[in-house]
């Protein structure tokens, strides 16, 4: 069976709430399984998902990724609790420990143990989701006594983890009903789809309650090099913007000389000079983008990996609203 096809929307600022309704609206209406919202330093994922669930019918709610660090194991129980209701029943959650740029510089939270206080974060939610009293005698958190004062919901969500390397990717296997991939080749996803699988069997999990999704970057317009264009800008600011975590994955997967330059041409400044470090194999081995016809067959390859059970179609960070649209309609589910 074809892996389901999702909506990752735009992580960078949309004009408003409204603007993300109407392109989850768009992607209900062409077929999309679920829409996802990353929760980075614009608007918050809770209310904006909130807002989408009352304003479409069918399709999934997410979060992808919700961090461990700025709000409690508890609270994220009863956020996940409250939005499967608003939602009637289509919330996957999506959490993972982000990185030290975002939990420290931003939320001024200190960046500890960070394989521990997803698992540890896992565990307590699905505690709390079970609707029975917590219990919890961790090493980083101990509760006592906590229990919804709602019904819990009913269907229990999936609780999904984030990770890209490979101690995380099986802890996401081991305790998580899914694992969230990203900037990764198809080699590189193969080797993570068997870390998590290696996990599930640590965990005693069935692989078939389980579910890989994949975030990919596309772009597809008209104008294919301005798509690709688009795109590149987009993987050098992760790789190069956006801490450590994304260059040392792009190095792990056999580009390290390349994820440096993207680095440090970043750090300089010469924004032009990191997007050049990236040739055309490397953006076609990490992304889809280029006219409609050259995406389909990029994001048809990510797909056919033995493994995958959801690819999301993921944007361009500068991409506007118009481009947007266009790689929906031209990657919508046939």
């Amino acid at each position: 069976m074809s892996p389901a096809r999702d909506v990752f929307l735009p992580v960078a600022a949309q004009p408003s709430v409204d603007t993300l309704v109407e392109m989850s609206q768009r992607a209900e209406s062409l077929g999309y399984d679920r829409v996802w919202l990353p929760e980075t330093w614009g608007r918050d994922a809770v209310t904006t998902l909130a807002s989408i669930a009352e304003h479409t019918e069918t399709v999934g709610i997410g979060t992808s990724i919700m961090n461990v660090y700025s709000r409690s194991p508890a609270l994220i129980g009863q956020t996940a609790t409250t939005l499967q209701e608003v939602s009637d029943g289509r919330l996957r959650m999506g959490v993972g420990p982000s990185g030290p740029l975002v939990v420290e510089g931003w939320h001024g939270v200190d960046f500890e143990r960070p394989l521990r206080q997803t698992r540890e974060t896992i565990e307590i939610v699905k505690q709390v989701l079970s609707g029975e009293t917590v219990d919890y005698d961790g090493d980083l958190f101990q509760l006592s006594g906590f229990r919804l004062r709602c019904d819990p919901p009913d269907p229990v969500p999936p609780v999904d983890a984030g990770g890209m390397g490979p101690k995380s990717v099986e802890l996401a296997g081991r305790f998580g009903d899914g694992w969230h991939a990203l900037m990764t080749t198809k080699a590189g996803l193969e080797d993570r789809i068997e870390d998590f699988e290696r996990g599930g069997d640590l965990g005693d999990r069935e692989r078939d309650q389980q579910r890989v999704t994949l975030s990919l970057p596309c772009c597809a317009l008209a104008d294919g090099e301005a798509a690709r264009s688009l795109t590149r800008q987009h993987v050098a600011f992760y790789v190069g913007g956006m801490g450590t975590f994304y260059r040392e994955a792009l190095a792990r997967q056999g580009y390290e000389d390349t994820a440096h330059e993207i680095s440090q041409q970043w750090a300089s400044g010469d924004q032009a000079a990191a997007m050049a470090a990236i040739d055309d194999e490397l953006l076609d081995a990490i992304a889809a983008a280029g006219t409609p016809e050259r995406c389909r067959e990029r994001f048809d390859a990510f797909a056919a990996v033995d493994g995958v059970d959801a690819v999301s179609v993921s944007f361009p960070r500068a991409a506007d609203t118009g481009q947007i649209g266009a790689t929906l309609s031209a990657l919508a589910p046939s």
